[in-house]
C-alpha cells in the first residue's frame, strides 16, 4: 500500500469519527491528527509534481 493510500485511508477513518459526534477532547485530538495528515498529503503532492504548487 502506498503512503498516499494509507494517509487517505486514515483521513477517511478520522472524518467518520468526527461525524459520530465525539467529545471535545477527542474532537481536538482528531482535528490535530487530520492537520498532520493534510500536511503529509501536501508534502507528498509536492514531491510527485515537481514545480507544481500545492492547492487547498
Amino acid at each position: 500500500m502506498s503512503a498516499l493510500a494509507k494517509l487517505l485511508g486514515q483521513k477517511e477513518q478520522l472524518l467518520a469519527r468526527l461525524e459520530a459526534g465525539p467529545g471535545a477532547n477527542e474532537r481536538a485530538e482528531i482535528q490535530a491528527l487530520l492537520a498532520k495528515i493534510d500536511t503529509a498529503l501536501k508534502l507528498l503532492g509536492s514531491r510527485s509534481a515537481p514545480g507544481a504548487e500545492p492547492t487547498d
